[in-house]
């Protein structure tokens, strides 16, 4: 994602113009798909930002999610409104089911004067049925990005993002995906470090990239029980390339190497060195399908060296990081075939 601060129109006064971001809500949408990417906009405004959040349905009703909680809706879609940021979020139904028509043109609407769209989880299926993927790279939750591929045949469904960029379209993985997306929205708009003040406000992982695996290794197992371990794997999911020698994660929670082994074993059923491995080697495949060179993955995932990422790729997957980035590329054109 660009890194560049995003600069706020200027208005009438030359004060910069609020950036207004329209929701989109309806019966049986998925209630976290609104509060969390809400949630992470609201806070990145005590950091300078000046996000206004609306929310808007197709008729401007009220309407019910899908833990049954009222939504009070703000106004009704409008070709009018102009957001900079439209964002659509999911419901469990849509992938079952088709999007009908009136929620459709309730995307369809906005979408088109808004400076950028986006879609949480199977929001996405809603952009699909309002023709707003036709061509485009697009995720959604890996459960149901066959149907997604299927309801729009010409999009790049990419199964293992956790969100995709494509020009001013935005689609996200599962739920907590829509979290990573905004904080990335966040970074477009005002930079690394307000991103990463509103990860910390809100002790969430400081943005996991938009190319991550869905099935990253801390999603693979069980959360360790201990609160001194998971202290311990979430400051490594949070910053791969960080110093995470054995001496420094028991340094870290001023326990002996020993103890720090013991515990990991115990829970996890692995040791220190092969976790942080894992995780690296994680990022590492995910920047390879991004597009970077084998030395720019080793370097971003936080390898000691290109050679420890091959060694690492060898013995997990029997192939060169070149190799398997050359597999990545020739399934990818296959699958868009």
């Amino acid at each position: 994602m660009p890194t560049t601060r995003r600069p706020a129109s200027p208005g009438a006064a030359g004060h910069p113009v609020p950036h207004r971001v329209e929701i989109l809500v309806y019966d049986g949408v998925t209630l976290l798909d609104v509060a969390g990417p809400a949630e992470v906009l609201k806070e990145a405004n005590r950091f300078g930002a000046d996000y206004r959040i609306v929310l808007v349905s197709p008729t401007g009703a009220d309407v019910t999610s899908n833990l049954g909680i009222r939504i009070a809706v703000d106004a009704a879609v409008s070709g009018e409104s102009a957001p900079a940021t439209f964002l659509v979020a999911g419901a469990d139904r849509y992938p079952r089911a088709r999007v009908p028509q009136e929620l459709a043109d309730a995307a369809r609407i906005p979408a088109a004067v808004a400076g950028r769209v986006a879609s949480i989880c199977t929001g996405a299926f809603v952009l699909a049925a309002a023709g707003l993927l036709e061509g485009k790279r697009a995720t959604t939750h890996w459960q149901v990005t066959h149907e997604l591929a299927v309801r729009c045949p010409t999009c790049r469904v990419e199964p293992d993002a956790i969100y995709v960029r494509n020009g001013t379209t935005y689609t996200s993985a599962g739920v907590t995906a829509g979290i990573d997306l905004a904080l990335a929205l966040v970074e477009e708009d005002h930079g690394p470090d307000v991103a990463r003040d509103v990860a910390r406000a809100l002790v969430v992982y400081m943005q996991r990239a938009g190319g991550q695996s869905q099935f990253s290794a801390p999603l693979q197992g069980p959360p360790p029980r201990s609160p001194a371990l998971r202290t311990i794997t979430d400051r490594v999911t949070a910053n791969p390339g960080g110093d995470h020698s054995l001496g420094a994660l028991a340094k870290h929670l001023n326990v002996s190497t020993r103890q720090l082994t013991r515990l990991f074993r115990d829970e996890l059923s692995t040791t220190p060195a092969r976790y942080v491995e894992n995780i690296r080697f994680d990022l590492a495949r995910a920047l390879l399908d991004q597009g970077h060179t084998a030395t720019q993955a080793a370097t971003l995932a936080g390898f000691p060296s290109y050679e420890s990422m091959r060694r690492v790729f060898a013995r997990k997957l029997s192939l060169s990081p070149a190799a398997y980035q050359r597999r990545f590329r020739n399934a990818r054109r296959a699958g868009a075939g």
